[in-house]
């Protein structure tokens, strides 16, 4: 029981010092190219800083289910707390697209050694005018990416939605979501979860209650839906990954 509880002390220590060093290091992705990147701001970095602090004051656990992306999943009310007693860390940020996940890797994932990755990101690529094709070909590279490093860990893609905003992008929104449900059912460890069906109407029309204002994200109780279809699944790879 000691030498346990002195191996997870240990890893904690580590998990912070890690953060300290890569909240203010940039990763080695950022030397690479991404054209379809916005460039990294200071807002960007002002996030990342926080998540360092806030990784300082209580260090989270490394190997429990790790939430990463954009917005839909950033405004997810108490994400830890909903999907209880699951330990869940959302580590998304706003406005990121796939290739930011890349460019962030060593800081959003390499810290925290997930043994589950929850992953919403391609929204914002199709928006700025990225092709499915491009957009996958990142999320792959993630995936890749967490394989070489993280063998063991499992990956849980959520569809991009069929915002009410963008009406005229669904197509290559069902492109990407379609690449990407091809791509985890043929690969070891990941899992495709449509939430598409929760937000649209018996018409194939969008369910505009479920919705902010800006007809792109979401009122809390529509999470109680996403809740009620991703905990379950999340609860059985749990089971598996202990």
């Amino acid at each position: 029981m000691y030498d346990h509880q002195s191996r997870i002390a240990t890893m904690r220590k580590n998990v912070i010092a890690l953060l300290t060093l890569l909240a203010i290091a940039p990763s080695f992705a950022a030397e690479r190219s991404f054209p379809d990147a916005p460039p990294q701001t200071a807002a960007d970095d002002e996030r990342f800083r926080l998540f360092a602090e806030a990784d300082r004051v209580k260090a989270p656990a490394p190997g429990g289910i790790l939430l990463v992306g954009s917005s839909i999943f950033r405004l997810w009310p108490d994400a830890p707390g909903m999907m209880a007693p699951l330990p869940v860390l959302n580590r998304a940020f706003g406005g990121s697209r796939t290739a930011q996940q890349l460019i962030r890797f060593d800081q959003v994932i390499t810290p925290y050694a997930p043994r589950v990755i929850v992953y919403y990101c391609g929204s914002n690529d199709i928006k700025g005018g990225q092709l499915p094709d491009a957009i996958f070909s990142n999320f792959k590279e993630f995936s890749l990416r967490v394989q070489q490093q993280l063998p063991e860990t499992r990956i849980v893609f959520v569809s991009s939605t069929r915002s009410p905003d963008r009406v005229e992008k669904w197509p290559l929104v069902d492109c990407y979501n379609n690449l990407v449900r091809d791509y985890c059912a043929r690969t070891r460890y990941h899992t495709f979860i449509d939430i598409n069906p929760l937000i649209i109407d018996s018409e194939g029309k969008p369910r505009l209650e479920c919705y902010k204002d800006d007809k792109l994200h979401f009122h809390p109780a529509t999470y109680l839906e996403f809740t009620a279809a991703i905990k379950p699944v999340l609860c059985r790879i749990w089971h598996e990954v202990q």
